[in-house]
């Protein structure tokens, strides 16, 4: 049936658009055919306001719906651009129609696809977060080309088909267990950020994860360290944002999650600087507890004038974002193996406190974008069991209680992915939702 009224709707659509060549072809008086088109027009507008408002599901956003109407839309104007073929070759084959009006005829039709088309492609635009640039030059460059543009058009409807039933399936899994908070732990999460990046109010630093975690009963806070310093430094920034939560919340203690670095140095504000006393568990994302080789090797072969060129730059531009006293090179020299092998030794767990260490991997070197991509071959002389892009799996995986978070078939899951830095719905695998059993886990556990 569905089948049927898509059909009938191209049908009605093609009659309109090309109502220049009909009006010289039906042997209707001119009040009916204006009548007709008049029809046409009201059954266009309607459909073009409200294209499918009984087809979304129940308890879709406003965006949702947006972007489902988008793809919709965007759907029949693909086909439309083929469709219109098969009242072109009928009037040629008829020659019932001058050449004059049968380009006019063309060039009308054609106009009011473009017109649908780009009405499909505006509220995709404006609702999508999975459209990627180069969707977007591809549609630029090609918009005019036949059949090219087709692919370019199918691009977009694909992937805002794909987002509306990720984002429509999500939605609806929150709704039904709103009631449960099954991520209101006993103690407050701390989620801290790695190097090289800030709690920045505007950008997250882990993207939609917070988020997806307070929707579902989470009180988040966040680590508000430097982007980049000695751990010990960074340790010390983090404690003093322990002692805030515990005084803002009356809480004992904080579930700590952190990411990259973010790990090494709350191990070292929790063995180091008394925070035992206040951390519950730390779980670690990527982190490289015993270090990165490759970093060594960078650090060993790149000039000296390089090096500090760089450390002027980075020290000076997170300076005027916020960091009060980054150190570049003192950071990234935190990262080497014989670094880490030295923190291994000097900086050992807390009874205290469970740990957990999460890590993943990529399968391929597309599965990022620089500097990724490149640090993925870098890593490949130093791993037998694969990296994220900066972290050697052998690294990160430290402890009694491992998490290794299963391949895609496609691409794996880079260092960025786990912070869902790019904000992109990966195919078999959800990092808010991965995010939401982690914290789960941690109330079952009576944390």
């Amino acid at each position: 049936m569905k089948k049927a009224i898509q059909l009938l709707r191209c049908i009605l659509l093609l009659t309109l658009y090309n109502c220049v060549g009909l009006w010289a072809v039906v042997p209707f008086g001119t009040v009916p055919k204006v009548l007709c088109i008049a029809a046409l027009a009201v059954h266009m507008i309607i459909f073009t306001a409200f294209p499918q408002k009984q087809d979304i599901t129940a308890g879709s956003t406003e965006k949702l719906g947006r972007l489902s109407n988008g793809a919709c839309i965007l759907g029949y104007g693909r086909a439309l651009l083929w469709l219109e073929l098969v009242p072109i070759v009928a009037f040629m084959a008829a020659g019932a129609l001058t050449p004059a009006r049968l380009i006019a005829d063309i060039l009308t039709a054609y106009f009011m696809i473009f017109l649908l088309n780009l009405n499909g492609i505006l509220r995709i635009a404006v609702s999508s977060k999975q459209t990627k640039p180069g969707q977007w030059l591809l549609l630029w460059f090609t918009w005019y080309i036949p059949g090219i543009n087709s692919l370019a058009l199918r691009s977009f409807y694909r992937t805002a088909r794909s987002e509306y039933r990720f984002e429509q399936a999500k939605h609806e899994l929150d709704n039904l267990r709103v009631e449960s908070q099954i991520c209101r732990t006993r103690y407050p999460i701390l989620m801290v950020h790695g190097i090289f990046f800030r709690d920045w109010q505007y950008f997250n630093y882990w993207g939609r994860v917070p988020a997806e975690l307070i929707r579902n009963g989470a009180a988040v806070y966040y680590g508000k360290q430097q982007s980049a310093n000695l751990v010990s430094v960074s340790a010390g920034e983090i404690a003093e944002q322990i002692k805030s939560i515990i005084a803002e919340t009356g809480a004992p203690k904080v579930n700590i999650i952190a990411h990259s670095k973010g790990g090494l140095d709350s191990r070292y504000a929790i063995s180091k600087l008394g925070m035992d006393r206040y951390v519950a568990t730390l779980t670690t994302i990527n982190t490289p507890h015993f270090g990165c080789e490759w970093v060594d090797n960078v650090l060993a072969k790149a000039p000296q004038s390089l090096k500090d060129f760089c450390d002027r730059r980075y020290n000076r531009l997170f300076s005027r974002l916020g960091d009060r006293d980054p150190h570049f090179l003192l950071g990234v020299g935190e990262l080497t193996k014989a670094s880490c092998e030295r923190f291994e030794r000097e900086v050992p767990d807390s009874p205290s406190v469970r740990y957990h260490s999460v890590m993943s991997r990529m399968v391929t070197s597309r599965a990022a974008g620089f500097p990724l991509n490149m640090g993925y071959f870098l890593n490949k002389p130093y791993t037998k069991l694969g990296n994220d892009g900066l972290v050697p799996v052998e690294s990160a995986l430290r402890g009694e209680r491992t998490s290794m978070v299963p391949d895609t078939r496609k691409r794996g899951i880079s260092h960025g992915d786990m912070i869902d830095l790019m904000r992109e719905n990966i195919d078999g695998f959800d990092v808010r939702e991965y995010y939401v059993q982690l914290v789960k886990e941690l109330k079952e556990a009576g944390y």
